[in-house]
């Protein structure tokens, strides 16, 4: 078999183990057998569509077998596979998709308006709704198998991850990068073959794909689909499926928590409870530990596949407020501004190297140039200190990024937007606390001389423009920004103006 690629799996897991159920979705399953099945045609009907070698394939959509299938059928042609936040709105998933030259866009059905305008915005020529069409495509198309070599180091898909400047950066993921960051899954959180894995956080997520549901798949286990978080069939299906392992962000788990039918729900199948996207509240271990689960926790980021720190569930209480150790095939340094290693204790840059770190960002060269050190490590840009036993505790962003209910939020997007109001002079957006979503935005707004400028009709303006979970909870009025003298807004001072601890 010349393919060495993800696109692989499902014919490599067919030959091994036809009959176990790979995939579960609304009451449907499919063996390894039939996904391999599907696969295949899928991959032929986008050949005769023109799809080829270097070619790219978008999909928008909720977590949906088809998502899998484009995914490994876009592999198996060494095809490039681009996975779209549903989130988005519509010129958000248009500059996506020029900036990929995505030829082909697969969406769900009840993405069917924002993917339309998105392709128009973006000149994509070929779509596929998923429903009865889509399932035509497959019955019409060959089910003879091909061999199309894939090379371990070509792009398997781009990942596209909010940019500081104000523009998202596309981060090509390898089929090596992917296959690493699962086997470092597979050693650190021990899958079984009999895994049977809940994917509730949506599939554009590295986290969700690439930490949770491609590794399932890798081993051998079942993926059990949900199409969007829902707290009370979370519980329902970890029940009637016997789920054994899931991933999920803090104000996830504290919802399922709160649930009238939590305390009566059988939870004895779990065996594994991963946590990720922001450190996990006491609260939250508290809540799980009277009921015998303690959190398996990480830290990773898009551009790393995205694995990088991992706190094993037995360290939860013991280390909490750490991100953990290094994944097995990781390398990690924390170093300070002069470039040596800080001291346990001192807080310094986090950088990473290892088989699953991306080469670099789609498109020109430029992009990447700051991503690296000049010694091949990749810059995350989060500060954080290790304690004497090599646990890491990420203790502040170098880029102001700050997380939202598990999404990236980078100010500099939001500011962008924020600086088209005509009542807008100047303005800056920070993270504050939120006992729900983690931190939510907060926009400290200049206005212009002579504006009645008034702050919700300003965020109102911003719907529709950007995605929700972007839109500042709050904003507030302003004389002044606080400015270094080279006229860089100087954040920190913002956060202890409105009492923001970071």
């Amino acid at each position: 078999m010349l393919d060495q690629g993800v696109g692989s799996w499902p014919a490599r897991r067919a030959r091994k183990t036809p009959d176990r159920v790979a995939v579960m979705f609304e009451g449907r399953r499919w063996t390894y057998r039939e996904l391999h099945d599907r696969v295949v045609r899928l991959a032929h009907a986008l050949r005769a569509r023109g799809v080829g070698r270097g070619d790219r394939v978008a999909y928008l959509g909720t977590n949906h077998p088809s998502y899998l299938e484009t995914l490994f059928a876009a592999g198996s042609l060494g095809a490039v596979f681009v996975p779209l936040n549903f989130r988005l709105t519509a010129p958000e998933l248009a500059y996506n998709l020029a900036d990929s030259g995505a030829g082909v866009l697969i969406h769900t059905p009840e993405l069917a308006e924002v993917a339309s305008a998105a392709a128009d915005q973006a000149g994509v020529g070929v779509r596929v709704g998923v429903g009865a069409g889509y399932e035509e495509l497959l019955a019409a198309a060959p089910a003879e198998p091909f061999d199309e070599p894939v090379s371990p180091d070509d792009p398997c898909m781009i990942m596209y991850t909010s940019g500081t400047t104000g523009r998202p950066k596309g981060a090509v993921l390898s089929h090596a990068n992917v296959t690493w960051n699962s086997l470092n899954v597979l050693v650190d959180i021990d899958l079984g073959a009999d895994e049977v894995t809940l994917v509730v956080a949506p599939l554009f997520h590295t986290a969700g794909l690439n930490m949770t549901c491609l590794p399932t798949l890798l081993k051998g286990g079942t993926v059990v689909l949900l199409g969007a978080f829902d707290p009370d069939r979370v519980l329902e299906l970890i029940e009637t499926e016997r789920v054994t392992y899931m991933f999920g962000v803090p104000t996830m788990y504290d919802a399922i928590a709160a649930r009238p039918r939590w305390a009566a729900t059988d939870l004895s199948s779990l065996r594994t409870l991963n946590c990720g996207g922001a450190p996990v509240p006491m609260r939250t271990i508290e809540t799980y530990l009277a009921r015998g689960f303690s959190f398996s926790q990480g830290y990773g980021m898009t551009e790393a596949a995205p694995g990088v720190l991992y706190l094993a569930r037995e360290e939860a209480v013991s280390k909490a407020g750490s991100a953990g150790v290094p994944h097995f095939f990781t390398d990690v340094r924390v170093v300070r501004a002069d470039g040596a290693d800080a001291a346990p204790g001192e807080n310094g840059e986090v950088l990473v190297q290892g088989p699953h770190v991306m080469g670099g960002y789609w498109g020109p060269p430029e992009r990447s140039a700051d991503a690296f050190t000049a010694d091949g490590w990749l810059r995350t840009g989060d500060v954080a200190r290790l304690d004497e036993d090599g646990y890491a505790y990420i203790v502040d962003r170098v880029k102001d990024m700050f997380v939202s209910g598990g999404e990236n939020v980078y100010p500099a997007e939001v500011e962008n937007a924020l600086l088209d109001h005509p009542d807008v002079a100047e303005c800056a957006v920070i993270g504050t606390p939120d006992e729900k979503w983690g931190e939510v935005g907060l926009a400290i707004i200049v206005p212009k001389p002579g504006a009645d400028a008034k702050p919700d009709e300003i965020l109102a303006d911003l719907e529709g423009r950007l995605a929700k979970y972007k839109i500042p909870k709050s904003a507030v009025l302003a004389g002044t920004l606080p400015r270094t003298p080279s006229g860089k807004i100087v954040k920190p001072a913002l956060r202890t103006t409105y009492g923001v601890e970071h």
